[in-house]
């Protein structure tokens, strides 16, 4: 509904008097029948479903590097935090048969649980800085492995042993791993997201092809590659149905470029997501090889970045503050790493780390909203909105906006939820050109019960499930607590 505008000198008097009353990020316009409320980003980090900051409190090697963390510290300091993640080699989880040390990854996820944070996965068979990434018993139940030294490739007194990715009792006893993974963890809503990491060195799939001139024991002709891949999306798909799973970019080739291969193609069309493990690991226009491969995944997934360890990148000349913001751009990217010692990365890169809480997975903001002043109990009335994704990615839960009437005392008035549009359509746009969708609602207030009495009540602003309960942060100022935002009042009448 269009509205009169207002002459310049009334319009004046209106700010003046709200400057006072409205936090920053919210204004009114007063028209004869209407509120009409304009709400801009103010600027903080947002904690999310399916984006933010993951902590690398596990890297491979377990020291790395939550062990200077307390274990109350949960990282709320670090802006945009949501996930922690946890990279282990599978004997560290499964030392004897059967037997499991769930304790290694339970103990710091329930640290982020208990703060509404989430928490990632990747198990992995094959490292090359310690002998058995693959349990040694495996191999001493007949699994075929060789050894290779880390720059020598296999020799036959390697200090690092790795299995053959297709062995069948390598395949078996990783099977029985992920079933027992999957009872725990693959109906878990605290999942965020779980990397199909078990084949390859690191859980990366190096030994494909060799890496930078050191290949391992599965060094394998394409075919053969493929369905080894293949395999492992398979045994992750079958044990984990309902946790978004993702696999590394590098299964098709660290250096290949292009928006289309093989092994992630078949990822790609089981519903498994991109995950980049390389971002500045070298510099200038070598930062990233897989931008265009991310253009057939972030419309429908979340692409997960990683940056190389920060210091390291920093003692080869190759990192840059910029182009970590430009791979965040370029692709679409839901997640970002913490890779080093979080209070290290925060003190080196805060301002970094904002612009990218800015634009970072997605970023909702309804910049408009207009009400009725007066509404009579038991009628009709519309409610108008203009919605904006801010960030580089779709919210791919998707959501519902609602409003909300509550008393002076908190409590809740009248429970208003559109069902009409899910945010998650919203579409994405450049920094600072996200486009507007414009929606309107019918409401009505009181009809049949709850019993509804006259007054003044304040109007909160929502999105979330379809029943209206409040799921996101929104970049807005005015919250009650569980994510709703005062926009202003209404007046009920009999």
């Amino acid at each position: 509904m269009k509205i009169k505008r207002l002459t310049f000198w009334a319009l004046a008097v209106v700010c003046v008097a709200l400057t006072a009353q409205h936090a920053p990020g919210l204004a009114q316009e007063a028209a004869s029948d209407q509120v009409v409320v304009n709400l801009t980003d103010d600027g903080r980090a947002l904690v999310n479903p399916g984006m933010g900051w993951t902590c690398h409190f596990y890297s491979n090697i377990p020291t790395n590097y939550g062990s200077h963390l307390e274990p109350s510290d949960s990282l709320d300091w670090f802006e945009g935090c949501s996930t922690v993640y946890l990279r282990l080699p599978w004997a560290y989880i499964e030392p004897e048969e059967g037997v499991f040390n769930w304790a290694i990854v339970d103990t710091p996820a329930q640290r982020w649980i208990a703060k509404g944070k989430k928490v990632a996965f990747r198990f992995t068979t094959s490292e090359n800085w310690m002998e058995y990434a693959t349990p040694k018993w495996v191999f001493d139940a007949g699994a075929k492995g060789e050894r290779y030294t880390w720059g020598k490739g296999v020799i036959e007194d390697g200090i690092c042993v790795d299995p053959v990715f297709d062995d069948p009792i390598y395949l078996e006893k990783l099977e029985n791993f992920l079933k027992a993974a999957g009872k725990r963890y693959g109906d878990n809503p605290n999942v965020a997201f779980i990397d199909v990491g078990t084949y390859g060195m690191w859980g990366e799939g190096h030994s494909t092809l060799g890496f930078w001139g050191n290949p391992s024991s599965s060094r394998m002709e394409p075919e053969r590659t493929l369905a080894v891949v293949k395999n492992h999306i398979d045994l992750h798909k079958k044990y984990f149905p309902n946790v978004q799973l993702c696999i590394s970019d590098d299964v098709a080739g660290a250096e290949r470029q292009g928006d289309s291969f093989p092994e992630t193609d078949y990822a790609f069309e089981n519903g498994v997501s991109l995950r980049d493990d390389s971002i500045l690991v070298q510099g200038g226009d070598r930062a990233w090889f897989h931008a265009e491969m991310a253009q057939k995944f972030w419309p429908t997934m979340p692409v997960i970045l990683e940056h190389e360890h920060l210091l390291g990148s920093v003692e080869r000349g190759f990192w840059n503050d910029e182009k970590l913001i430009e791979s965040v751009e370029a692709y679409h990217a839901s997640y970002m790493s913490i890779h080093w010692w979080p209070e290290v990365e925060w003190e080196r890169l805060a301002d970094t780390v904002r612009k990218i809480n800015l634009r970072l997975g997605y970023r909702i903001l309804p910049s408009r909203v207009a009400f009725p002043k007066t509404v009579k109990i038991d009628s009709f009335f519309n409610v108008e909105w203009t919605l904006q994704n801010l960030g580089v990615a779709p919210c791919y839960d998707g959501g519902f906006v609602a409003i909300t009437l509550k008393d002076d005392k908190g409590g809740i008035v009248s429970l208003l939820s559109d069902e009409s549009y899910d945010v998650r359509e919203l579409p994405v746009g450049a920094p600072g050109h996200a486009p507007q969708v414009e929606r309107s609602a019918r409401f009505r207030v009181g009809h049949v019960a709850p019993t509804t009495k006259p007054g003044v009540y304040d109007v909160y602003i929502s999105v979330g499930t379809r029943d209206g309960t409040p799921v996101y942060a929104l970049p807005l100022p005015n919250e009650d607590g569980q994510r709703r935002y005062k926009i202003g009042q209404i007046e009920l009448t009999k």
